[in-house]
């Protein structure tokens, strides 16, 4: 599954990360040609917030979905 999203502040990097850590499954963050894991706080953080960015998840979990679709962008 791949969706495109983008973060306001930090505050919603934090919660996202937080999700993605409880799955058993990677989930990348990509913009451009950076990728990392979105796992990594700092990693997300290093990344221009102001532009969207590519979440592709390897594996299904119905919770993480249901936040993902708080920072989806149409």
């Amino acid at each position: 599954m791949t969706r495109k999203i983008r973060f306001q502040d930090p505050e919603e990097v934090r919660e996202f990360v937080r999700a993605a850590s409880k799955c058993d499954f990677d989930i990348d963050v990509s913009y451009n040609r950076i990728v990392v894991d979105a796992k990594s706080y700092l990693g997300i953080l290093g990344m221009d917030l102001s532009n969207n960015l590519t979440v592709t998840c390897h594996g299904e979990d119905k919770e993480f979905e249901k936040l993902l679709q708080k920072f989806t962008v149409a």
